[in-house]
């Protein structure tokens, strides 16, 4: 009896002791996860703090990049008259924000670090009302933490192996775009069939803004009434899959704001899809070209296209052998900075040979 009582007793010890034991290890383990816990809110709050931190020098430096670069631009380099009481040097914000159609109120907020959103819309309005160059516009959206949504100068979707392909179709014009018309890449001598490409900016190489702004672009189209109201209908018709894009939306307003013939026919609500058709140019430098247009697509999405222009005679195939000589002399020219007088007369020689 008294052997049963003890190993009774021995028992419940037992028991007592794993309890203990098991209590321990539990208020260890709730221990070592509140430490946990509460490491890990911290490190989330030095995080947070450092990106508003971040935020607030971004702010900041954009403030002072849109303010150096309004002080740095005169009245009369964006058609505004000086005045004679001017005092403030550069533009005056109200003038900034006139000519980029966003409220006075908010663009004095941008310049105060205020924090505000800045849609790429008005990102890109800014850049052409300063009139910033690829690395400055580059750096504005880079301030304001946004993706600049119009072709870069450098495209990575056009290949060294597309690339080569454009340098071996000279003197064919030929060039790559994508489907809202961007000019992504172009041979010698698609840079001059109807204009200087090559002088226009990386983010207006675009045929839909080309064709209803530029004037010797315009003047280089045969049928431009026709080909306005044609393109307009592509476009819309393209604008189907990309209607929440920000790039498309730019390229739309603008195209509104800039141009009443676009207006005009973006109202019509006409749908057209690619094909192919010859085309009409005037250009001032060979006369009359007569092209077989022609998209290959690069890829099943219908995105990027390799855009080619044949001669439709033997008239327009000579005249391009012309135009493709006279655009290497003047690309050449103009890596020399102004050339030596072998390259001047050699641009003098095509000229006059162009011209007969």
């Amino acid at each position: 009896m008294t052997t049963m009582a003890q190993e009774a007793r021995a028992r419940e010890a037992q028991r007592i002791r794993e309890t203990r034991a098991n209590r321990e290890a539990q208020g260890n383990r709730e221990a070592q996860g509140n430490r946990e816990a509460q490491g890990i809110r911290e490190a989330g709050e030095v995080r947070e703090s450092r990106g508003a931190g971040g935020s607030e020098i971004r702010r900041h430096e954009l403030a002072a990049f849109l303010r150096s670069r309004r002080e740095r631009i005169t009245p009369e380099q964006v058609g505004l008259p000086r005045g004679a009481r001017r005092r403030t040097p550069g533009l005056r914000r109200e003038e900034v924000a006139h000519l980029s159609a966003v409220g006075v109120t908010w663009y004095t907020w941008l310049e105060q670090s205020r924090d505000i959103q800045v849609s790429v819309q008005v990102l890109d309005a800014l850049a052409r009302t300063l009139l910033l160059d690829p690395s400055e516009r580059a750096h504005l959206f880079q301030l304001a933490a946004a993706t600049d949504p119009t072709p870069a100068s450098s495209c990575t979707g056009v290949t060294d192996a597309v690339r080569e392909v454009l340098d071996q179709l000279d003197p064919l014009p030929a060039c790559v775009q994508n489907s809202r018309y961007d000019i992504l890449a172009y041979n010698r001598t698609y840079s001059r069939l109807l204009c200087d490409l090559d002088a226009i900016p990386p983010e207006d190489r675009n045929c839909m803004i080309l064709v209803h702004t530029h004037p010797q672009w315009r003047e280089s189209v045969v049928h431009l009434d026709e080909t306005m109201r044609l393109m307009a209908a592509k476009l819309r018709a393209s604008l189907a899959g990309h209607l929440a894009e920000p790039a498309w939306k730019m390229l739309v307003k603008r195209l509104q704001a800039e141009s009443p013939e676009f207006r005009e026919n973006w109202e019509r609500y006409e749908v057209v899809g690619a094909r192919s058709k010859t085309k009409h140019f005037r250009n001032p430098h060979v006369g009359l070209l007569d092209l077989t247009h022609t998209d290959l697509w690069l890829n099943p999405e219908l995105g990027a296209r390799l855009v080619t222009y044949a001669p439709a005679n033997e008239v327009t195939r000579e005249r391009l052998e012309k135009l493709y000589a006279f655009a290497q002399v003047s690309s050449a020219e103009a890596e020399e900075g102004g050339g030596t007088s072998e390259i001047a007369g050699a641009a003098g020689a095509v000229e006059r040979g162009v011209r007969r």
